[in-house]
């Protein structure tokens, strides 16, 4: 039989043995597996993921940079540029997900720190990097008229306004670009994109506009890789309303513009339009009609000099000329006008004695220059010559199938 000092001895043994083997319950590694660990240090059950991969390649700034845990929530997650700069980014409602609300920029390396819990509080963390490529080339888009002119933001247009998107380096990769222009309109309008050169994509819709449609257009190119290297350098964006429907009709057999506003005549006016004919000035033939098509309002100037050597005939040729002309309204990149010339007056309604342009009187010419705007609508009708080409601002007069054609992703 054990004496009662005995048995005290024994007990507090077991007491001491129970205790240390408590004790050595919460030894264990931390996040990394270290064996080496605090033997108070408890692992995270939470399991923090992120994209892309530290260490990895130079990725795109419109990457997907994304930070995810599993088992847990984050707690926090600061990106930060090279100068210091935090970005902005969004969390999950759940708190499991994380991303930027904003690009990053081109040739940076950002650091990423994040911090989660688990379930119990347990808190781990993780740390990276993300670097951006950098470019050896890159383009700006320009959204113009088809005169050239930077489209107006909340500006009003005529019902054949066109939408031009220039890019200032030949675009290798069409169908990325592509996919980087919209065109959205309220109410809704059927239309399609026209790329008339390397640089140059056009847009317009299948008919003439209503009076009152709201356009927004987007080049969302930043980014974007178009093709042999080049890259976006920035997104733009326009908004702009349709006015009144103004649709002038210039017959040669009547010699008379015909003006409409919203389908009604509110002025007819004698012109004299192109001679016709050609000279021939060294090696290049100029022609002098009023070419037959669908133009548009490019711009107005008063007083505009008109020189013929600007387009190859010598001021001091038989038909060359420089004057000061007044009330002057432009339809096409090579120079036609609706235009004041009150010495041709004799002439308006019955003669065309022009280079092309269409005469008017000083009456008729400040009205119709103060009726205008950019994008609205000029037939010219029953003329000798060629039809006016795309690139003059003949955009109208291409066949619907043949613009949508025009489409890189047609």
């Amino acid at each position: 039989m054990l004496t009662q000092s005995l048995r005290r001895s024994i007990g507090a043994a077991c007491i001491a043995l129970a205790t240390t083997l408590a004790a050595g319950c919460t030894i264990s590694a931390d996040d990394n597996g270290d064996a080496n660990a605090s033997p108070t240090a408890t692992v995270s059950a939470a399991v923090v993921s992120i994209t892309p991969a530290d260490d990895g390649d130079p990725v795109s700034p419109l990457s997907p940079v994304r930070v995810d845990v599993a088992q847990g929530t984050l707690t926090s997650v600061t990106l930060t540029n090279p100068d210091g700069k935090v970005i902005p980014g969004i969390t999950t409602p759940d708190g499991t997900s994380w991303k930027p609300s904003e690009p990053l920029g081109y040739g940076k390396t950002y650091t990423l720190d994040v911090a989660a819990a688990d379930a119990n509080g347990v808190p781990t963390s993780k740390n990276s990097t993300v670097t951006t490529l950098d470019p050896g080339n890159q383009t700006k888009a320009y959204l113009r008229t088809t005169g050239g002119a930077e489209i107006r933001d909340g500006g009003t247009y005529g019902v054949g306004m066109v939408t031009v998107v220039h890019f200032d380096e030949p675009i290798g990769d069409r169908v990325t670009a592509e996919k980087s222009l919209t065109v959205t309109t309220t109410p809704p309008v059927k239309g399609s994109w026209y790329w008339l050169d390397d640089q140059n994509v056009h847009w317009r819709p299948q008919q003439y506009f209503a009076p009152g449609t709201q356009v927004t257009v987007n080049a969302d190119i930043y980014g974007a890789q178009l093709g042999n290297g080049l890259y976006g350098q920035e997104d733009d964006k326009v908004s702009f309303r349709i006015g009144d429907s103004h649709v002038s009709i210039a017959d040669d057999n009547t010699k008379i513009v015909t003006v409409y506003e919203n389908g009604q005549v509110v002025r007819e006016m004698p012109t004299s339009m192109g001679r016709g004919g050609t000279e021939t000035i060294g090696n290049t033939t100029l022609h002098f009609w009023t070419q037959p098509g669908t133009y548009t309002v490019l711009d107005k100037a008063n007083p505009v000099i008109m020189d013929s050597s600007t387009y190859g005939l010598p001021i001091n040729s038989r038909l060359g000329y420089k004057e000061t002309i007044n009330w002057a309204t432009r339809i096409s990149n090579d120079g036609i006008y609706l235009h004041e010339l009150e010495s041709s007056v004799w002439a308006q309604g019955n003669t065309n004695t022009s280079h092309g342009c269409l005469n008017l009187n000083p009456a008729n010419a400040q009205w119709f220059y103060n009726f205008s705007q950019p994008g609205d609508v000029v037939e010219i009708r029953n003329t000798g010559g060629e039809p006016l080409d795309v690139w003059q601002n003949g955009d109208w007069g291409v066949p619907w199938d043949q613009w949508v054609a025009g489409s890189a992703l047609s």
